[in-house]
């Protein structure tokens, strides 16, 4: 295909410039929401590429640029993800913040210049159908969650997730077909998806009492301790979705040991594989938080943030990644695996709408989220990444872009519309006074 090899060319021709690129991320990293400076390295770089138009929200890091090749047809959205985490045991940690690109996001941002590169050649895709829209975003890891509640309550976010809050403002409209590519350990993988998550706080509220006399006092350790007792207890009632996971933390529980806690707060997420299920398990864990605190006479706040929506992979664009992977690998270094993996992420928001493929390609074999961390292959994480989304974008957008028509043909997304993912995103993040006691000894319970 003579618009691919072109493409490859091209990447490497940008050889220094895209391992550069790595270095200098990778050197300079930033958690999620606060990515004003790989913003500002990502758009200069792109601009000297001869990139003038950039829709940036202005209050959040991160942009978008789009390359329409002049003939109609489907839109290709590509995510490089710019946030790092914290892990401040990390030898090669930022001093001051503790944050490393433990999780390689910087790779996928030194492969979006790659693609940017070949993308802004002359001619570029002169036989392709269709367009790109290139993605810097912010803020995959779901950290650092008292920052982002105080950007939500500022009305600066909507959500966790950068993708989706991307999603929110509008940014993913008329987006046709999704793609990103993470770093793996030895092999290019597929798999079929990964869970979802809830992020969930209760906070319950007793009465404080001296420890000598507990019996003036209503104990909110022991309601939030049987609510644990009690979600444990549904566990084998959670249904078939093998994935669920729900692991609480006690973050908040008095100071005294002699006196009786009026104050106690639960933190947790809940896992799930389906967005039906998250919302079943969700509605049994609240029922079994409001019913323990009723039984020890108290209160309880119940507060739920939707974290990401499982994400659900596209078979028909695994196949296309899966042919173009073959430029690169040999065949027993190409896998597709059918399991689900339990970490989440915000592609699966993104997935649930717009059908959408994540692919990952050798980086190291030290697993990433560890102090021990480093790109291992920069090569493969970063140059070759690069060449495998300009492939596929090729192989979709080619022959008038009919595997990517064929695609959307025989798509079938959970949502219909970005509008309806938003209006069941939202369902799920409420706030309940979920205990309320009547002056005649009575009490209303409500988890929903």
């Amino acid at each position: 295909m003579q618009e691919k090899e072109g493409f490859y060319l091209t990447v490497d021709e940008h050889r220094q410039m895209i391992l550069d690129a790595e270095r200098y991320i990778w050197e300079h990293p930033e958690t999620g929401f606060r990515e004003w400076n790989t913003h500002a390295y990502l758009k200069e770089k792109m601009t000297a590429l001869g990139y003038t138009t950039f829709f940036e929200p202005g209050d959040i890091p991160g942009f978008y640029v789009d390359i329409d090749f002049g003939r109609p047809g489907p839109k290709i959205g590509i995510f490089a993800e710019m946030d790092a985490l914290l892990i401040p045991e990390h030898p090669q940690c930022d001093p001051k913040s503790g944050a490393v690109h433990a999780c390689a996001h910087h790779c996928q941002c030194a492969a979006m210049l790659g693609v940017a590169a070949a993308l802004a050649k002359p001619h570029a895709g002169e036989s392709l159908c269709g367009s790109v829209r290139l993605y810097a975003v912010p803020a995959e890891e779901c950290i650092e969650s008292s920052f982002r509640t105080e950007l939500m309550e500022k009305r600066i976010l909507h959500f966790y997730g950068g993708k989706q809050e991307f999603m929110a403002r509008g940014y993913l409209d008329g987006v046709d077909l999704g793609m990103m590519i993470h770093t793996g350990a030895e092999n290019f993988v597929l798999n079929r998806g990964c869970v979802g998550t809830l992020v969930k706080t209760a906070i319950f509220h007793g009465k404080a009492s001296h420890g000598a006399s507990p019996a003036a006092g209503i104990n909110a350790l022991y309601a939030a301790t049987n609510a644990l007792a009690a979600a444990n207890a549904l566990r084998e009632q959670f249904g078939e979705d093998a994935s669920i996971r729900f692991h609480p933390l006690i973050t908040d529980c008095g100071k005294s040991v002699n006196v009786i806690p009026a104050h106690v707060r639960v933190e947790s997420i809940l896992r799930a594989s389906k967005v039906s299920t998250l919302h079943a398990a969700n509605a049994k864990l609240n029922r079994a938080f409001a019913g323990s605190a009723l039984a020890m006479g108290c209160k309880v706040d119940l507060s739920d943030k939707i974290g990401y929506m499982p994400r659900v992979e596209n078979s028909d664009l695994q196949s296309v990644f899966c042919d173009v992977a073959g430029d690169f690998f040999p065949p027993e270094k190409i896998r597709v695996n059918d399991g689900i993996e339990a970490g989440g992420t915000d592609i699966g928001d993104v997935s649930q709408v717009i059908p959408s493929v994540l692919a990952y390609v050798p980086c190291s074999r030290i697993p990433g989220h560890t102090a021990r961390f480093v790109v291992e292959d920069h090569e493969s994480a970063c140059v070759t990444n690069a060449k495998l989304q300009l492939g596929f974008i090729a192989a979709l957008l080619s022959d008038g872009a009919a595997r990517a028509k064929a695609v959307l043909a025989n798509a079938d997304t959970h949502y219909k519309s970005i509008k309806d993912y938003l209006s069941d995103a939202a369902s799920f993040s409420k706030t309940t006074d979920a205990v309320a006691y009547t002056d005649d000894g009575g009490a209303t319970v409500s988890w929903n």
